[in-house]
């Protein structure tokens, strides 16, 4: 350091190790430890030296842990309207406003290690200290992540330690020029479905390494918590690959297990909730290992949440393959609550995963092509668009009420975004075509796009208001195999689904846990969600003692078909 406790080597400069490996071999590598670097064009990534003289100052204070954690997932780059690489202060000027109006409490940015291949998502990190430089420099992240907490938002990072990008002049592979410094020799090393390679989570650096990480993360960008990806890649030797887990506890408890890498989730968890007790992880974990969201101390992995992986599938499942009428409703709600409810869950119809190339959004498999022409407002809705827009409303209002103890969905998705996402990349001429997010269409006042977001937003200000997503769960009284009626209660409220295709019920009674009086606080009808004013809600509905579906009291509802209604009581 400098007598003034400057850094001798200029802001910003290029920096490099020299390598000389005991065969004699020189070699050029990027600093492990780095935190900024730099890309031109397709060359590899370049090391900086960042040291400003005057770095970014935080304003605001991390806000208090969210009651109910409803999560925006979310990427920088494609965030503009524009065809273009978007930056972290345009994210954060723009974009962060409408998630906090929304009602979200937290936002989940993917992409923010730094990764040589954009069309990777994020998911081929070469460099894990240094932030995304396309987007923006290390403080620009900070003024992101300042902003939100001054919006009260949480601000969750999508992680990988799963694996690391192949590159050897930019990344951490054959860095001492064996291919075992960071990561295990030989084919034990290698995720041949992801191209990539596996950490070895037995070596005492390794976790230093990757400790460290998450502690930089928490504190020089101070954010609140992580998604860590892959984790069932980590859990087992197979990775997942052509495993069934059909729910056996030999599957979870047997030799199939890496040990080494159970052990690193534990060691992160412990470490992060007990130097940071408000932080929040989550665990994209597909398998469903006993345990993982428990605390450490009870001999669990220490996870807050993981994600409900089977529900989107459920749901992509039914509107690729079976027709409305035909939709199995006890199957459908089993598939929502099939879960260990000591070990909280994210409920989610769609994320990104849904939202790329060789998939399609929710909206897409609803309505697809006529997204193109039907959404106007000038014409009248045909019978796709009507549909879509109904059964829209209700998948989501059904997975967040029903399915999990917090909610997520990806930007755009919130108003039905009408196209995949596609990062420029050799296989379409590197267009951004696909590579935005077009926010106009849900503020067009010509265009149907409003209606789903409108309904969103109610759907999220209400589960602000009674917190249903942190509550115990649901008490399922009616799921009619024939009818396609679903009815349950919890925090107080009454869910009541009427997803028949044509048929709408008079008079259709619903037990209820209190009597009282009834009224309707949200309509999936209202014609400001689009819908076809349906439901009276001013229409009080005064429970009768009635003996029906395991309760004491009942009431009569009228349930058009395709609508969903919330009641409270009086």
């Amino acid at each position: 350091m400098k007598p003034d406790g400057s850094s001798p080597i200029p802001h910003y400069s290029r920096v490099k190790a020299h390598l000389v490996f005991p065969s004699g071999e020189h070699a050029d590598r990027i600093p492990a430890w780095i935190k900024c670097t730099s890309q031109s064009g397709t060359n590899p990534l370049d090391g900086r030296h960042w040291a400003p003289k005057t770095p970014y100052q935080f304003q605001h204070q991390r806000p208090a842990r969210p009651r109910s954690l409803k999560i925006y997932e979310c990427h920088v780059g494609m965030s503009s309207a524009e065809g273009k690489v978007s930056t972290y202060r345009e994210f954060a000027d723009n974009v962060l406003p409408h998630i906090a109006m929304m009602g979200y409490t937290a936002v989940q940015i993917m992409a923010i290690m730094e990764h040589a291949y954009y069309a990777s998502f994020g998911y081929q990190v070469t460099n894990f200290f240094a932030s995304s430089s396309r987007c923006g420099t290390p403080d620009d992240l900070r003024y992101l992540v300042d902003t939100a907490h001054g919006l009260g938002l949480y601000v969750m990072m999508d992680l990988v330690h799963a694996h690391a990008s192949k590159n050897v002049l930019d990344g951490l592979n054959m860095f001492d020029g064996t291919d075992h410094l960071y990561f295990h020799g030989g084919g034990r090393g290698n995720h041949d479905l992801w191209d990539s390679r596996l950490f070895n989570f037995g070596h005492w650096e390794v976790l230093r390494f990757l400790l460290s990480n998450l502690r930089f993360y928490m504190e020089f960008y101070q954010f609140d918590g992580f998604r860590f990806d892959g984790v069932t890649s980590m859990l087992y030797h197979h990775h997942g690959l052509n495993a069934n887990f059909a729910g056996g506890y030999p599957e979870y408890f047997g030799p199939a297990v890496d040990g080494e890498a159970l052990a690193y989730l534990t060691l992160a968890n412990d470490m992060l909730h007990t130097l940071y007790p408000n932080v929040i992880t989550i665990a994209e974990e597909v398998s469903g290992m006993p345990g993982l969201c428990r605390p450490c101390a009870e001999g669990g992995i220490g996870f807050d949440f993981r994600l409900a992986m089977s529900l989107p599938d459920k749901w992509i499942e039914l509107l690729k393959k079976v027709s409305d009428e035909n939709w199995d409703i006890e199957n459908l709600v089993f598939t929502m609550t099939n879960r260990r409810y000591l070990e909280p869950v994210i409920a989610y119809a769609e994320s990104h995963d849904q939202a790329l190339v060789g998939d399609k959004t929710l909206a897409f498999w609803l309505m697809d092509k006529e997204m193109y022409t039907g959404m106007s407002l000038a014409i009248p809705a045909n019978p796709i668009i009507d549909r879509g827009i109904a059964l829209h409303k209700m998948i989501r209002l059904l997975t967040c009420a029903l399915g999990g103890e917090a909610f997520l969905t990806f930007m755009g998705n919130e108003f039905g975004h009408p196209e995949w996402i596609d990062f420029p990349r050799a296989g379409n001429n590197s267009s951004f075509h696909y590579c935005r997010r077009q926010w106009g269409l849900a503020k067009d006042p010509l265009l149907r796009y409003q209606h789903l977001l409108s309904f969103e937003h109610a759907m999220l200000f209400l589960e602000e208001q009674y917190h249903w997503l942190p509550s115990p769960n649901a008490w399922v009284s009616v799921k009619n195999a024939g009818d396609k009626v679903i009815a349950f209660e919890r925090a107080g409220l009454l869910f009541v689904f009427n997803f028949h295709p044509t048929q709408s019920f008079t008079d259709y009674r619903i037990g209820v846990m209190n009597p009282g009086s009834y009224r309707v606080v949200l309509d999936s009808d209202n014609p400001s969600f689009g819908g076809h004013a349906r439901i009276d809600a001013r229409v009080e509905h005064l429970s009768e003692p009635f003996s029906i579906h395991g309760h004491y009291h009942s009431i009569l509802l009228y349930l058009p078909s395709r609508t969903a209604q919330v009641l409270c009581r009086m």
